[in-house]
């Protein structure tokens, strides 16, 4: 408590400053755009991404029944929290995951870091935001990014690791830079598996979205909170089928792009 004490003033600015500069900002901006807009940005991404009429139609349907839920609100509320967590996730454990492949006793130091925070239950990561910043949804923020920041770190130090040695040799034989052989060879090969690690950290940020309601965070996941509270088994199970339908929407958007343009035209058959 000392601890808390002495630099509270420290966590309360960067709560504000994630407040203030990120998230209400954010929130406000999704939640101005009107359905009959954000409806069309959607399909226009999720064709661009995946090139399938079908999907298209099924994924921006999904958006449209949450908005006949009533719920649409909540939704933007939900997304802009898990944008702002995954720009964090990003900025954090992209450059972790590419250090990690280059930096052997690094490595050696932070797998056993991650594989402790992929087995501690969800509720633990609550317990110190909830003491360093209280009730909000800021320590609802940091808990989600501390959750979803192994997989991308491991997937990005797995992708680089996994490049062909001969082409990275080759590469060198040019006489490309440390930085050109990271940005230029490395990193593109490596999208399959960083794309991947990307969609997992959605994924998992998504699920602390429940738990996340518990201490302040608005969106979906208050409604599945307050339907289990009030045993309102149907409000709990709209916003339930509310954050499946998001999680499917962004799944298949972020696989998509993760295959890549010539693997997704090779698919359909078109010469790439």
């Amino acid at each position: 408590m000392d601890f808390v004490e002495n630099h509270g003033e420290v966590f309360h600015h960067i709560a504000k400053l994630l407040l203030v500069w990120l998230l209400v900002p954010l929130e406000h901006a999704l939640m101005a755009i009107p359905p009959w807009l954000m409806l069309p940005a959607v399909a226009g991404i999720a064709w661009h991404a995946t090139r399938r009429l079908g999907a298209v139609v099924v994924l921006t349907a999904g958006l449209y029944l949450i908005g006949s839920f009533g719920l649409w609100d909540k939704l933007m509320q939900t997304l802009a929290l898990m944008l702002v967590a995954t720009l964090l996730t990003l900025a954090i454990g992209l450059p972790l995951g590419i250090w990690m492949s280059a930096n052997e006793r690094l490595r050696k130091i932070l797998q056993p870091v991650l594989d402790i925070m992929q087995t501690l239950p969800t509720f633990v990561y609550l317990v110190p935001v909830l003491m360093l910043f209280g009730l909000g949804k800021v320590p609802a923020l940091l808990a989600t990014v501390v959750y979803a920041l192994p997989p991308l770190v491991r997937l990005t130090d797995l992708g680089i690791r996994q490049v062909d040695r001969d082409v990275v040799e080759a590469a060198r034989s040019y006489g490309t830079t440390s930085g050109q052989l990271l940005f230029t060879v490395q990193l593109p090969l490596a999208r399959p598996s960083i794309m991947a690690g990307i969609n997992q950290a959605v994924m998992m940020a998504l699920a602390m979205v429940v738990i996340a309601s518990m201490i302040g965070a608005r969106g979906l996941g208050e409604d599945v909170l307050a339907g289990i509270n009030n045993m309102d088994m149907g409000r709990g199970l709209q916003g339930g089928l509310a954050i499946v339908i998001l999680a499917v929407v962004i799944d298949r958007i972020s696989q998509a792009y993760g295959t890549g343009r010539r693997e997704r035209a090779l698919r359909q058959g078109v010469t790439a």
